[in-house]
């Protein structure tokens, strides 16, 4: 979009007096005679002296030879000032993109699956490697049984280690599927292409 006046109420199609420096638009492709396109052209200021002194270098130009007209080729206009609750527009200002590639710090917050492997798992447990002489340890050893069925078998009773005991290391991965593939998207609203055109001869608009 660009910042822009001189857009007149009735659906942007001027009259056959129209003021100076007004924009009209056309359903053919081309500018009649007395209109130049909307297009950016660089204009001399000696030539245009009159044009100059309603644009100045709102739109390029160096001020001292030339000035440019509104390029409207791809944009729409949108009115200067600041709407409530919008952003300030002033003229000549040229805002907005045809497409947008969402960066992360712009995506709403969210989660992703993950799945989890534990690789490689190995346990270590601290025990006395001496053999066991009573069938019933009075020091709650952990040590080999005297009788024929070991410590890990039901017939032993069963308890509880202290924290820590049982000491595991492995590798854990963790691995999150990536999702998306960057590609820009259309920013653009339904629009029609027309010619905009620029007088360039007409009546030199007063001021209110």
């Amino acid at each position: 979009m660009i910042a822009i006046t001189g857009l007149p109420v009735s659906a942007s199609a001027c009259g056959s007096d129209p003021f100076l420096g007004e924009i009209c638009t056309f359903s053919f492709n081309f500018c009649p005679r007395g209109y130049l396109e909307a297009a950016g052209q660089t204009l001399s200021i000696a030539q245009n002296t009159a044009l100059f002194s309603l644009l100045g270098t709102q739109y390029g130009g160096d001020g001292q030879t030339t000035f440019m007209l509104p390029d409207l080729r791809g944009r729409s206009p949108i009115g200067v000032g600041q709407g409530p609750g919008l952003s300030p527009i002033s003229i000549g200002q040229e805002i907005g993109i045809d497409f947008v590639t969402l960066q992360p710090s712009q995506m709403p917050l969210h989660s992703h699956g993950a799945q989890t492997f534990l690789d490689n798992v190995s346990a270590t447990i601290d025990a006395v490697s001496t053999a066991g002489n009573k069938s019933t340890p009075s020091g709650n050893v952990l040590a080999a049984s005297t009788s024929r069925d070991n410590i890990y078998s039901s017939d032993a009773p069963n308890a509880s280690l202290k924290a820590n005991i049982i000491k595991f290391t492995g590798r854990p991965t963790t691995s999150v599927q990536p999702a998306g593939q960057s590609l820009p998207f259309d920013n653009r609203s339904p629009a029609l292409g027309i010619t905009y055109c620029v007088a360039t001869q007409g009546i030199f608009p007063g001021r209110n």
